[in-house]
C-alpha cells in the first residue's frame, strides 16, 4: 500500500510485524474503523523506516520480534529520525515487563501485549484497546506544533541564564513524555538523598505503569520515589510520580497550612490526563517565585502553559536541550515562548538544581 492520495481527516496508520497474519489482521481491525485508514505495512524494521518516509503516516503499530533490526532498535531510530506516536503491540511484553520499559524508554506511546496462545493466533481480542489507543496516539500527533514562530529556539547546550532567580526553590514540578522514562532514570539518580525539596514528576505512561516506574526509580535513586497517593503531604527529598489517567496538583488551603496532593478527574479540556500544565499552575499559584519547573524530552506542547506561569511567578524555569533529546517537541515551545531560565543538557539538570537550592541555603 502506498500514500498517494488520502484522507486529510483520517488517522492513518503503518503497521509492522514480521508476520503476515498479522500485518493482515491488524490492518483489517484499523481499515474497519471510520476515521482510520492503514498508509502501509512493513516486514521488518528497516522496511518500517522506509515506509515511514514515504508514507508519512500519523501513528506507527510495532511488533518488538522482528529479523534484522529489531523492534527497540527501529523504535529508537524511528525516534531519532521520524517523530511520531509509536504503539508496540507484540507478544514479548506479555512474557516480560522488562521489555515494556524499554520500550516506553526508546519512546513507545503506548503497548499492547498480544497475548497469542500456542495453539491460537487470534487476536481480535485486543481490537477494542488498539483502535481506542491509536484515536489517541493520533490525536496525539495533531496537537504537535507545525508553525515556525519567528522567535529562535533556544537550542544551545550550555546554560543560557535570562535572570537570576530570587528566591529558594522550595518544589519542583518536572514534565516529560516521550522518551522521558529513560531521562528521568539517568536524572533522578544524581539527586541527593537529603535534597532540601519535594519533586513531582508527571510522565506521560500507559495506565498501569506509573506504581511499577515509582518502584523501579526507588531502586535505582538516593531519594525516594514512589507514586502519589491522594491528600498525602509534600516532603522533602520525595520524588511523587502521577499515577496515569488521572491529574496531579498541589494544594494549600491556607497560609500556615501544608501543602498535599490532590489527584482529580475534573480537567476536561486536557488533551493529557495526567497534564504537565495542570500540575505546574497548581504549583505556580501555591508556591509562586518559590517554584522551579523542568520541562524534559517529549512530543507535544504539554508543560508550556504551566512553565509559563512559574516563569511568570518568577520561578527558576529549565529546559533539556536538543541533543540530550529523544524528542525535542516540548522544551522546544518552552525554548520559542523564551520562558526558559535554563537550557540544560539532561547530564547538568540535577546539578542546576542542587546547585539552587544549596546556594539559596548558605544566602
Amino acid at each position: 500500500m502506498t500514500d498517494v492520495t488520502h484522507s486529510n481527516s483520517a488517522i492513518r496508520v503503518l503497521v509492522a510485524d514480521d508476520s503476515a497474519f498479522m500485518r493482515t489482521a491488524l490492518s483489517r481491525m484499523i481499515a474497519s474503523e471510520a476515521g482510520l485508514e492503514v498508509a502501509a505495512t512493513a516486514r521488518s524494521g528497516s522496511d518500517a523506516l522506509q515506509k515511514i518516509a514515504s508514507t508519512d503516516p500519523d501513528v506507527v503499530t510495532l511488533d518488538l520480534e522482528m529479523p534484522g533490526l529489531d523492534g527497540i532498535e527501529t523504535l529508537r531510530e524511528i525516534m531519532k529520525r521520524f517523530p511520531r506516536p509509536v504503539i508496540v503491540v507484540s507478544a514479548a511484553i506479555e512474557k516480560d515487563s522488562e521489555i515494556a520499559f524499554n520500550a516506553l524508554s526508546a519512546g513507545a506511546f503506548d503497548y499492547i501485549p498480544k497475548q497469542i496462545s500456542d495453539t491460537s493466533l487470534e487476536i481480535s481480542h485486543i481490537r477494542s484497546d488498539l483502535i481506542v489507543k491509536i484515536r489517541s496516539a493520533g490525536s496525539h500527533r495533531r496537537t504537535l506544533p507545525h508553525s515556525t514562530p519567528n522567535k529562535k529556539p533556544v537550542e544551545s547546550t550550555s546554560i543560557a541564564t535570562c535572570r537570576q532567580t530570587p528566591v529558594a526553590p522550595e518544589i519542583v514540578a518536572i514534565g516529560a513524555s516521550t522518551g522521558g522514562p529513560r531521562a528521568l532514570q539517568e536524572l533522578l539518580p544524581q539527586l541527593p538523598g537529603n535534597l532540601s525539596v519535594p519533586i513531582l514528576i508527571v510522565q506521560h505512561m500507559p495506565v498501569g505503569f506509573t506504581a511499577m516506574f515509582a518502584k523501579r526509580l526507588d531502586r535505582l535513586c538516593s531519594i525516594s520515589v514512589r507514586e502519589a497517593r491522594d491528600r498525602e503531604r509534600l516532603q522533602p527529598g520525595v520524588a511523587y510520580i502521577a499515577p496515569a489517567g488521572i491529574h496531579m496538583l498541589v494544594k494549600q488551603p491556607s497560609h500556615d497550612s501544608q501543602t498535599f496532593i490532590s489527584l482529580e478527574s475534573s480537567y476536561c479540556d486536557t488533551p493529557y490526563v495526567p497534564s504537565v500544565d495542570v500540575l505546574m499552575k497548581s504549583v505556580a499559584d501555591v508556591y509562586g517565585s518559590r517554584a522551579a519547573g523542568v520541562i524534559m524530552t517529549g512530543m507535544g506542547s504539554d508543560g508550556a502553559e504551566g512553565l509559563k506561569a512559574i516563569h511568570d511567578s518568577g520561578g527558576l524555569t529549565i529546559g533539556q536541550d536538543k541533543a540530550s533529546c529523544v524528542v525535542y517537541g516540548m522544551p522546544r515551545v518552552c525554548a520559542r515562548l523564551g520562558i526558559l531560565t535554563s537550557v540544560l543538557p539532561l547530564s547538568q539538570i540535577a546539578t542546576e538544581l542542587i546547585q539552587a537550592t544549596a546556594h539559596q541555603r548558605r544566602a
